[in-house]
């Protein structure tokens, strides 16, 4: 499944998404997407904004969560790949990425896998099972993984996160460079697939994409 629009934009620079301009009345939040916060009891009213922005989605995350479509599923061998633009984060280093793997999702005894990196050229594996989230890969940094002050004259970084499944292996590559890969059984990877988000970030994700494989 494709969760994609028509890419109408090269690039998402100052002068074509400038992140002072936007505003929640100018776009509307994507009705049929659903959001799980970490943190119980936290709801979309901590959230400063979610819009669909063609092309593609604009965060303004709260509280950390995941946001999925309800009909974004990604099982046997496949690819998913998700390009996002990271607008200034201060003095920040919260995460953001890919998950897949995810099982009952509205419920309590949720489970995902989830491939993040984040601002300073690090990226991190963790696995969640219910309440508890232990750590497959702690942080790690790449040379891959570009950070806010590689941006240039933009007003933003492009990342692209890929993750691969094959019959018995799952790799997690950035900007077309492999950075971990391991054991497809020991992780949930057939499942809903999305991204998440981590504390107070401004994101646009502008492709989110599944691919089969083989």
């Amino acid at each position: 499944m494709r969760l994609r629009f028509p890419l109408v934009l090269a690039v998402l620079s100052a002068s074509v998404l400038p992140a002072t301009a936007l505003s929640a009345q100018d776009f509307e939040r994507p009705s049929d997407w659903r959001v799980r916060f970490d943190q119980p009891g936290a709801t979309e009213e901590q959230l400063e904004q979610f819009v669909e922005m063609p092309p593609g989605w604009h965060v303004t995350s709260g509280p950390a969560g995941i946001y999925w479509h309800p009909e974004a599923e990604a099982t046997g061998s496949f690819r998913v790949e998700m390009e996002v633009y990271l607008f200034d984060p201060g003095e920040r280093r919260e995460a953001f990425g890919i998950f897949i793997g995810g099982r009952n999702l509205d419920a309590q005894e949720l489970a995902y896998t989830y491939f993040l990196i984040r601002n300073g050229g690090q990226f991190i594996v963790k696995h969640r099972d219910g309440s508890e989230a232990p750590t497959i890969e702690p942080w790690t940094g790449h040379e891959a993984i570009l950070s806010y002050s590689e941006r240039g004259d933009d007003a933003s970084v492009r990342n692209v996160l890929t993750v691969e499944a094959d019959d018995g292996t799952l790799r997690f590559l950035v900007n077309g460079r492999e950075v971990w890969r391991g054991p497809r059984d020991d992780l949930a990877v057939d499942g809903a697939y999305g991204f998440r988000v981590n504390h107070g970030l401004n994101l646009h994700i502008s492709r989110l994409e599944m691919t089969p494989l083989g």
